[in-house]
C-alpha cells in the first residue's frame, strides 16, 4: 500500500476530487483500491512569484501561502495513475504548483 500526500492551490482542490472520483480508483461504491480521502487547508511557510498569494501570518510570524493538503492511502497498482491524476489536475501553469509525495505504508488497520 501507499500514502499519497498532496499540497496544491484551494482553487484546484475540487477538479482534482472530481477527477479522483471519475478515475472510478476512489469510486468506494466500486471496491475501490483508494482509500481514506482526507483534505485539510494548510499554510505553507514558503515564498511564491504571486505576492497576491501570499500573506503574513500573526500567529507564525511568517509568510505564508495557503494550500490544500489532500492525503489517501491506496494500493500499490493505483498509485501512479491517482499522482498522474492530482498531476494534471492540480496544475495552475506556475512554475511550481505544489508537491505529490508518495510513501509506503507498511500498515492499515480498521478501528472498530
Amino acid at each position: 500500500m501507499k500514502e499519497i500526500k498532496a499540497f496544491i492551490h484551494p482553487h484546484r482542490t475540487a477538479a482534482v476530487i472530481e477527477a479522483l472520483r471519475e478515475s472510478g480508483v476512489c469510486d468506494t461504491q466500486a471496491g475501490a483500491s483508494c482509500f481514506h480521502i482526507a483534505i485539510s487547508q494548510v499554510q505553507c511557510v514558503h515564498a511564491t512569484n504571486d505576492d497576491s498569494q501570499q500573506h503574513y501570518s500573526v500567529e507564525l510570524g511568517e509568510p505564508v501561502v495557503l494550500q490544500t493538503k489532500l492525503e489517501l492511502v491506496c494500493e500499490d497498482e493505483a498509485a501512479d495513475l491517482l499522482v498522474d491524476l492530482i498531476i494534471r489536475h492540480g496544475h495552475t501553469g506556475q512554475v511550481c504548483s505544489g508537491w505529490v509525495l508518495v510513501h509506503p505504508l507498511e500498515l492499515r488497520i480498521p478501528v472498530s
